[in-house]
């Protein structure tokens, strides 16, 4: 599994945590099943760019990251 870091700190859970969170919030509104949204955010710009730490997405909200997603993808 891949681990994530910033300023020295790991915040590879965050990140999980927060992908949980955003889907769940993707998968209500959409109304598909979780593991196929799930397999949708994966495949998303917004799901890289929320892996990238220098970009600042894995703090904010989930619900920003989810609206990111439905603009974005």
């Amino acid at each position: 599994m891949p681990q994530y870091h910033f300023n020295g700190q790991d915040i590879t859970l965050d990140i999980l945590m927060k992908t949980e969170a955003v889907v769940r919030i993707l998968s209500a509104h959409k109304k598909l099943p979780f593991d196929t949204m799930l397999g949708l955010f994966y495949a998303s710009k917004t799901y890289r760019n929320l892996k990238n730490v220098q970009s600042g997405l894995w703090a904010e909200s989930s619900e920003f990251i989810a609206d990111d997603y439905d603009l974005v993808g």
